[in-house]
């Protein structure tokens, strides 16, 4: 009984230790995975704003309207 309460009180469990420390990195790797895909996806959806549908329209060529 003895043993089992000094390896309790003993100190962190390493193999613990090592498992925070690997879900900390993952944590953090998932993070910046986030930032770059946000900004990828904020250059890609640069150029839709610009567009607007109405300035797509050619109007040369544009049918007339059936009443």
């Amino acid at each position: 009984m003895a043993k089992a309460l000094l390896g309790y009180v003993g100190g962190p469990d390493p193999r613990l230790l090592a498992e925070m420390r690997r879900l900390q990195q993952r944590v953090q790797d998932l993070e910046a995975e986030i930032l770059r895909m946000q900004a990828e996806n904020d250059t890609l959806t640069v150029p839709s704003r610009d567009e607007s549908l109405l300035s797509s329209i050619d109007v040369a060529h544009a049918e007339p309207v059936l009443a």
